[in-house]
């Protein structure tokens, strides 16, 4: 095996359901947690000390430049500073470049971390307060990727530019695609979503741990308000959460010089990346992704596996749709688990962050099934911005395989908006949004 390939050694995921206004834990606050415990997870004591790289996946905090101030925290001698831009593909895309710089002989070992306090911001706007972030230097040594509109001119003039617009259209092009009625389609997603909350409630780091059921999930109610058509707030990622996640990676010589134990191991094999149409409106169509097809199955030939061959998938949840395209491209099963944590809505949605979590329980159950293969994906934008990695706790045969495979994500077919047009049109999709009361 090449001493050079790189492996995942420590992981950990840090869950805070307290609330004290008076000692308000801030996002670097887990940040600095959970680095910690995936310290401790690598059972090296000398880790740490060794870390050059410190990679932070951005959130919806204020800091300029946390990354430095983890360093200094931890006691390291001036390592890389490094951040990303905004999406849920992130952490993915990070750990795959991660992999490439370590396997190059850049970097000898990587602090990837983030982490989110929307429960907290939630509780402090109820009482009038709002969170105060430390002052942290900046610029980063390195960004890796940049920031990119996600809408066109002709969306913002019509205000078409969140989520909880552009997910439930996709929602209603797709049971148009299938041909259901409204209400076998409600029935459809909603048995879909119940199976992701059956596995949060086995998830002793999911944020609701409990089974709900697809008539609790589909019934508008007061404590399931009605969001935008036809997703009720249970059918929508859930933001308010305080959870971090760290991830620690180093190469195999590396690992044995700490004194890591192999059975701590678990070796990403290959990933790819790519992206639709920044623009939602350039799509073919609302109810496929180009990218997921092509980025997802080449994950999949570079580590020489099939569909069938996979033992677990964490497929990237924030919003029911998102995770039927991707079983359409993909051709995955969905009569089988299609999440590991519970996903975004019951596992936990702490944003950009999320697959940091999907990442950390794919090492602990692999760990556990040293010969399964489990494929994670991550989605950021509006079904936009695509990364997929493939990980196993068996050595791979070859060193890890990277692509980025947008070239043949640009040669499908794409629509050109015409902003000044007038004449007949056909409604392709549509959405209701509800207020606050539902």
């Amino acid at each position: 095996m090449n001493p050079l390939t790189p492996v995942l050694v420590g992981v950990s995921q840090i869950l805070e359901r307290g609330f004290d206004p008076d000692a308000v834990r801030e996002p670097i606050d887990l940040m600095l947690t959970a680095a910690k415990a995936a310290a401790v997870d690598s059972q090296s004591s000398d880790i740490i000390a060794a870390i050059d790289s410190v990679r932070v996946v951005r959130g919806i905090w204020r800091y300029k430049q946390p990354a430095g101030y983890l360093a200094q925290a931890l006691g390291l001698d001036k390592p890389e500073l490094v951040g990303t831009p905004f999406g849920g593909n992130s952490v993915q895309a990070l750990v795959s470049q991660t992999a490439l710089d370590i396997l190059a002989g850049e970097i000898e070992v990587a602090l990837v971390v983030g982490a989110e306090v929307g429960n907290t911001q939630a509780k402090l706007a109820k009482l009038g307060q709002t969170m105060t972030y430390r002052e942290t230097e900046g610029p980063y040594d390195k960004m890796l990727g940049e920031e990119v509109p996600m809408s066109c001119e002709a969306e913002k003039v019509r205000g078409v530019a969140q989520p909880i617009q552009m997910y439930p259209m996709f929602e209603n092009a797709i049971r148009h695609a299938r041909g259901e009625s409204i209400a076998d389609h409600r029935d459809r997603i909603a048995k879909l979503w119940s199976g992701f909350s059956a596995v949060a409630a086995q998830n002793p780091t999911a944020w609701i741990q409990k089974e709900v059921s697809p008539e609790e999930i589909k019934t508008a109610s007061a404590s399931n308000r009605m969001v935008s058509f036809p997703y009720p707030k249970l059918m929508n990622s859930n933001s308010a959460v305080d959870m971090g996640a760290a991830l620690l990676m180093t190469s195999v010589e590396k690992a044995r010089a700490l004194g890591i134990p192999e059975s701590q191991w678990v070796y990403p094999w290959s990933g790819a990346n790519a992206h639709d149409t920044y623009a939602v409106s350039n799509r073919a169509n609302l109810h496929s992704s180009p990218a997921i097809r092509h980025a997802g199955n080449k994950a999949l030939l570079l580590a020489g596996v099939t569909v069938a061959q996979l033992d677990r998938v964490d497929v990237y949840s924030c919003f029911p749709s998102a995770v039927q395209v991707a079983v359409a491209e993909l051709g995955l099963d969905d009569t089988k688990p299609l999440t590991i944590t519970g996903g975004l809505t019951f596992g936990g949605g702490p944003l950009n962050n999320y697959v940091m979590h999907s990442i950390a329980k794919m090492v602990e159950l692999s760990r556990l099934h040293p010969s399964e293969i489990g494929l994670i994906t991550a989605n950021g934008g509006y079904l936009t911005k695509h990364a997929f990695g493939v990980y196993s706790a068996t050595a791979p045969a070859q060193d890890f395989q990277f692509a980025d495979v947008q070239d043949a994500v640009d040669a499908e077919p794409t629509r050109t908006v015409l902003q000044d047009y007038d004449g007949p049109a056909t409604v392709e999709s549509y959405t209701v949004m509800y207020g606050p009361e539902g």
